[in-house]
């Protein structure tokens, strides 16, 4: 077992070979897509971040590879943690989370070490899919909660006018904007809503498209707003 955890360039005297490189190389790659794989599950992703995400391990790879044993190899791994904004548009979380994740397979195979990046690789990967599977995070009434959008017209005073409604088909209503738009002659209000159990969503938007004079009405999953770095 001690063999298995012994980096690959311990027995080489520090040199790498080309043996320990292609081993190295295909570990990092094959990592990569299993990464890809699990990042996929439940969550919408391009084809290019995948492909990105897939290849990144073997880029750091050759990376460390190359710096290994000189005094760049600190500068080489901070340059590999910026990598976190090669994307043009500013990633999630979840996205940053896993071009961590793949940089780190990548500094593990390039220093020598792919069982220690392989068992990594697993750990992270379980965990993950377990958060996933059991909706970690996620509000018992997420289901329920929705934004809803109503459009009144400008002399119509909306402070008040929709609590009944709101109090038979909601548990909680609060009205987070108001944007006016045709030239201020018509207010878009913007509420965060939570339904209440077995709510019929029709007759919900009948009764409020009678108080609005049937203008435009839209209700759709709620808008969680974060802070995402």
């Amino acid at each position: 077992m001690d063999i298995l955890f012994t980096g690959l360039y311990e027995n080489s005297a520090g040199l790498m070979t080309l043996s320990s490189f292609i081993i190295c190389l295909l570990s990092a790659l094959l990592m990569g897509l299993f990464v890809t794989l699990v990042f996929r599950y439940r969550t919408n992703c391009s084809r290019s971040f995948l492909e990105s995400l897939a290849l990144l391990p073997g880029i750091i790879c050759l990376i460390i590879m190359m710096a290994s044993g000189s005094l760049g190899v600190g500068v080489a791994i901070a340059g590999c943690f910026s990598l976190i904004r090669f994307r043009s548009n500013p990633g999630t979380s979840k996205e940053i989370t896993a071009v961590l994740f793949a940089s780190a397979i990548g500094i593990s195979c390039g220093m020598g070490y792919p069982v220690f990046g392989l068992i990594f690789t697993l750990v992270i990967s379980a965990f993950y899919l377990a958060y996933q599977r059991f909706g970690y995070g996620i509000a018992r009434d997420y289901n329920l909660r929705k934004t809803l959008r109503i459009t009144v017209p400008e002399d119509l005073e909306y402070s008040s006018m929709f609590n009944e409604v709101f109090d038979r088909y909601t548990s909680e209503a609060e009205l987070v904007r108001v944007k006016t738009s045709n030239m201020g002659s018509l207010n878009r209000l913007t509420y965060n809503i939570t339904l209440k159990s077995g709510v019929d969503t029709k007759k919900l938007l009948d009764e409020l498209r009678i108080m609005n004079g049937n203008l435009e009405i839209s209700i759709a999953v709620q808008e969680t707003e974060t802070h995402e770095f």
